[in-house]
C-alpha cells in the first residue's frame, strides 16, 4: 500500500504485543487499527475517561473497538489531581502525560502486553510538545513517528483503510484551550466544551475555542469567517450564556498551539 506503511507494520510486528493509547482520533484510530492487524488480540486499546476529553470522543473510541472486535480499556483519571497541574504551567502536558502512561501500564500489566504505545507524528516534532519528554522517559513506543508518517499521509492511509476518521477534524485535549497561568476548573472546561461543540454542529471543518479569562477567542479556518459572520449572533449569545464576557475571532484562522506563540517570542 505504502512503503512507510509497511514500515509500520514490520514495526508493531516486532513489538510482538502494544497497548494503543487510545483517543479515537485520526493518528491513534490509524495506529490501532494497523496494531490490531498485525497482532490481533496482542494489540489492545487503552483510552482515558477525564473532564478534559468530550463526552463524544469516549463514544467514538468505544464503537470503533466494538466494531473492530478490539480488547478496550477503560482508565479513569482526574487530572486536576495531579500535582501543578491546574495552575497550567507551560511543562502542563509533560505533567499530565507522566501520569497517564503509569495509570495506562498499570491497566495492563496483568494481560501480559509488553509495551504502551502512543500516535504522535513527525509534524508533532516541529512544535512545542513537553508531552514527548514523558513518552522518551517512560520508553513510550511512538510507530507513526518511527514509520516517518505525518498528519496528511496518515489521513491519506487511513482513507484507504475505509477508516470514517480520515477527514475528522484535528482534536487536543481541553486543557490545550488554556493561556498558560490561567487556572483550569471544570467549569471552564465545560464552557469550552460546549462552545466548540456548537461550532462543530454548525458544521465548521475546524475549531478550537481559546479561553483567557472571560474572553473567548475562536479559531476556525480562514476561508470560513463569512460562514461564522453570517451565523454571528447565534454564536455570540449562545457563547456570552455560557459564561463568557467577550468572544472574539482570530483573525489568524484555526492553527495548531496557537497557545505557545507566546513561548516563542
Amino acid at each position: 500500500m505504502n512503503i512507510k506503511y509497511e514500515i509500520l507494520i514490520e514495526y508493531l510486528r516486532s513489538l510482538k504485543s502494544v497497548a494503543v493509547a487510545f483517543s479515537g482520533g485520526v493518528d491513534s484510530t490509524l495506529l490501532l487499527k494497523a496494531a490490531h492487524d498485525v497482532l490481533g488480540d496482542n494489540a489492545a486499546a487503552v483510552t482515558v475517561r477525564s473532564c478534559l476529553f468530550p463526552q463524544r470522543e469516549l463514544n467514538e473510541a468505544k464503537a470503533f473497538c466494538e466494531k473492530e472486535g478490539i480488547r478496550h480499556i477503560i482508565v479513569e483519571s482526574d487530572e486536576l489531581n495531579i500535582e501543578g497541574f491546574a495552575q497550567n504551567p507551560s511543562n502542563r502536558c509533560y505533567l499530565c502525560k507522566t501520569e497517564l502512561f503509569l495509570k495506562m501500564r498499570n491497566s495492563v500489566k496483568d494481560m501480559g502486553i509488553e509495551n504502551i504505545a502512543e500516535g504522535s507524528n513527525t509534524d508533532d516534532n516541529g512544535d512545542y510538545r513537553p508531552g514527548l519528554i514523558a513518552v522518551r522517559e517512560q520508553n513510550i513506543k511512538s510507530p507513526l513517528r518511527y514509520a516517518n508518517l505525518n498528519k496528511a499521509e496518515i489521513r491519506e492511509l487511513s482513507k484507504k483503510l475505509g477508516l470514517d476518521t480520515w477527514n475528522k477534524q484535528s482534536f487536543a485535549c481541553l486543557a490545550s484551550r488554556f493561556v498558560y497561568g490561567e487556572t483550569i476548573t471544570k467549569e471552564k472546561l465545560a464552557m469550552v466544551d460546549k462552545a466548540e461543540q456548537l461550532l462543530i454542529d454548525m458544521g465548521f471543518s475546524q475549531v478550537r475555542v481559546r479561553i483567557h479569562g472571560k474572553i473567548a477567542r475562536l479559531e476556525i479556518p480562514r476561508e470560513e469567517f463569512s460562514k461564522l459572520i453570517e451565523m454571528s449572533d447565534k454564536v455570540y449569545n449562545y457563547i456570552k450564556s455560557l459564561g463568557f464576557t467577550y468572544v472574539s475571532m482570530d483573525l489568524g484562522g484555526y492553527r495548531t498551539g496557537s497557545m505557545n506563540e507566546v513561548l516563542l517570542k
